[in-house]
């Protein structure tokens, strides 16, 4: 069972998770070959003052 977690800045809209959500799925299936009711797909909504890249804050960039 294929567990996928995906950490993305906060703010992206439900519909937008929903069709990231079909095309991982999709993509895990036809590559693994396992069904698309195995795959588990959790959001992390991070706002941008929680994560930074090369040790500067996003929210600083």
């Amino acid at each position: 069972m294929p567990i996928v977690n995906v950490a993305l800045y906060a703010g992206r809209t439900d519909q937008q998770k929903s069709d990231l959500a079909k095309a991982i799925t999709k993509a895990i299936s036809e590559t693994a070959g396992v069904p698309d009711s195995a795959t588990t797909i959790i959001f992390q909504d991070v706002e941008k003052s929680n994560w930074a890249v090369g040790g500067v804050m996003i929210s600083d960039s």
